[in-house]
């Protein structure tokens, strides 16, 4: 914050168990350097550190730095802070880079960026409500450190319905559905009608199962370190919980049928009779399996909720946060429960139809799981496969009959439809489509694409930063030590992405660049990485503006050591998550990106980046 129109108080919160140096703290002021004061840094506590061999200066606990900058500036400046820490325990961490953004008023500057107040807030401040709401990871996990109880679960509940929408909630409504479905049946064994109130019973504990399993994971990911949902997510697991929700769905076709003997059935009512609740509790146990199953969002409310567990270790009030994050997801589902007795038409014979109906969105669901871990060409015949099937359950290779109704002839409509989009698809794969929502994509017309160019590695000598970057395809950086890493096509079709496997490789890529790093953290199995690829990646403004980074991506798939280094390294618990880096290879704190953008938000952070490292390049070249 600003302790005066010309001076900047920058506080320090160390976690427990924590130091920071005194002289590892740096400044830098940009574009004007000479606007900077000397920094005034309280005395801190003199200790012998054998990673340096000598006497040092640590503060634990918190610090505050006063910095002056001189007024008068015409245009806003960049104050880069820069400080580096190491536990009790003996690990040291790298140095930290925070990017503040100073403006100029008539008598001095106000300030912004990740973490700051105001000017003129009074001391102690927070940042409101409805700001929080568009902190990324590192702000949200900052206004928990400082928020009340009442503002927390206000504001995860609001970031957990927007949550709801994502796919990662959605595959659960069928799976809500078929259960509520499911619960009450006629003596025929057909699907009944289900009340408003019961289906709010039961989705009620759907949810609460869900959001127990949530607030576990999530607490167990914060303290160690590391996202649960990573193993969770891995191939077999995923395979096995496929096969789980086909045998359902194969079940709701009456293909077979669940069936225990009679003296153990008999048994197992009388105990459920007995459980308040019965169906009720087994709704809560469906509702833990489903939350293993799709496995939460890695996005920014998310990270951000396990970033301030991970820093502060407050077990209670993160793991409050993550159920009222839980909870908010579960407001969509609640929707869903409650209106099902509006939803499921009135009890027949007929009702089977509904069931069926059910037993597709379950075979959906299972597939979509098992999506990311298969070739894109199976991936897209599954679907036409899925619609074919049905196209033949409603009717659509059946002759209408003249007395035919309305409803007859919708779903036959309908049938031909699905009908139509399983030829299409399958034509498609034959021609080498990978999208089942694009199948004729490869006989589009070619998009205009530039070749990508070989560029070396430049000598310290000859490194130089360019204020005009090239807007060409980025290509491979040979470095200056082995090995060399490898390519990879990117999603967005002619932008190449240079592939790193670890803080080594990283580093000695960020050591040689002259453009802009945008680096991407990614997953095989990650729903929200595919939806940045198909959605984000591959609109044309997005593409033209990334053809001016050099685009490097970290697949983290294997969840190897190094992966989990490169995650610890920039806070991450997963993918996807995106880091930027200027020209002269330092990161750029306040343009994270934690989870999905769509390309209007994704344009704007790359036209930020773009414009603070060309400031940044022409006001201190690269030496």
């Amino acid at each position: 914050a600003m302790a005066s129109p010309t001076e900047l108080d920058v506080r320090y919160r160390i976690a427990p168990g924590y130091y920071m140096y005194r002289e590892r703290f740096k400044f830098a002021l940009a574009p004007d350097a000479q606007r900077l004061g000397s920094p005034v840094l309280p005395n801190g506590i003199v200790k012998y550190d054998p990673n340096f061999e000598k006497d040092v200066e640590i503060y634990h606990d918190r610090a505050l730095i006063r910095i002056p900058v001189k007024a008068g500036a015409a245009a806003p400046l960049t104050l880069d802070v820069t400080g580096q820490g190491c536990a009790d325990a003996g690990l040291c961490y790298p140095p930290m880079t925070t990017a503040l953004i100073l403006h100029p008023t008539a008598a001095g500057y106000t300030v912004s960026g990740p973490g700051t107040r105001a000017d003129g807030n009074p001391a102690g401040e927070r940042l409101r409500f409805d700001a929080a709401l568009k902190l990324g990871d590192t702000g949200l996990a900052t206004f928990l450190a400082g928020a009340g109880w009442g503002e927390i679960i206000l504001l995860c509940l609001a970031l957990g319905l927007l949550l709801s929408f994502t796919p990662c909630v959605l595959p659960m409504v069928p799976i809500l559905l078929a259960m509520v479905a499911g619960s009450t049946t006629t003596a025929g064994g057909a699907p009944a009608r289900v009340s408003r109130w019961r289906g709010l019973a039961l989705t009620g504990s759907y949810v609460l199962g869900m959001s127990l399993v949530y607030t576990a994971l999530g607490i167990a990911a914060g303290l160690i370190g590391a996202s649960l949902s990573v193993w969770l997510q891995t191939p077999w697991v995923l395979a096995a919980f496929a096969v789980m929700l086909a045998l359902l769905a194969l079940a709701m076709f009456d293909v077979f049928t669940f069936q225990t003997p009679g003296g153990l059935a008999a048994a197992l009512s009388r105990t459920a009779a007995g459980i308040p609740g019965g169906r009720i509790g087994a709704s809560f146990v469906v509702g833990m399996v489903s939350a293993l199953i799709v496995g939460p969002c890695m996005a920014a409310p998310l990270a951000g909720v396990l970033l301030f567990i991970s820093q502060t270790g407050n077990v209670v009030l993160g793991g409050v946060a993550l159920f009222a994050l839980a909870w908010g997801q579960g407001i969509l589902l609640l929707a869903v429960g409650g209106s099902s007795g509006a939803l499921l038409p009135r009890a027949g014979a007929w009702m089977n139809g509904i069931k069926h109906f059910f037993g597709l969105l379950l075979l959906a669901t299972a597939w979509w799981m098992v999506n990311s871990v298969l070739p894109g060409w199976l991936v897209t015949l599954g679907w036409a496969v899925l619609a074919a099937w049905s196209a033949v359950m409603l009717g659509a290779f059946e002759p209408l009959r003249a007395e035919a109704g309305q409803g007859r002839v919708l779903r036959k409509a309908v049938g031909l439809l699905m009908a139509l989009w399983a030829t299409l698809i399958i034509v498609g794969v034959a021609g080498g489509a990978h999208d089942a929502w694009q199948p004729l994509r490869p006989w589009w017309p070619p998009a205009r694409q530039t070749a990508a160019v070989a560029v070396p590695a430049p000598s310290n000598a000859a490194a130089v930063a360019s204020t005009a970057f090239p807007r060409v395809s980025p290509a491979a950086v040979a470095l200056a030590t082995p090995p060399r890493v490898s390519l990879a096509r990117g999603p967005a079709g002619a932008e190449t992405f240079t592939k790193v496997s670890s803080s080594a490789q990283l580093d000695a890529l960020l050591a040689h660049t002259t453009r802009p790093v945008m680096l991407d953290f990614y997953a095989d199995w990650c729903t929200s990485c595919l939806e940045m690829q198909k959605f984000t990646f591959s609109d044309p403004r997005v593409a033209e503006l990334m053809s001016r980074f050099l685009l490097v991506q970290a697949d983290v798939t294997a969840n190897s050591a190094d992966d989990r280094a490169l995650l610890r390294r920039f806070r991450l618990f997963g993918p996807p998550g995106i880091m930027f880096f200027d020209t002269r290879g330092k990161l750029v704190s306040d343009a994270r990106v934690i989870g999905f953008q769509d390309a209007r938000q994704f344009t704007g952070v790359l036209d930020g980046v773009l414009a603070a490292s060309e400031k940044r390049a022409a006001a201190t070249p690269r030496s």
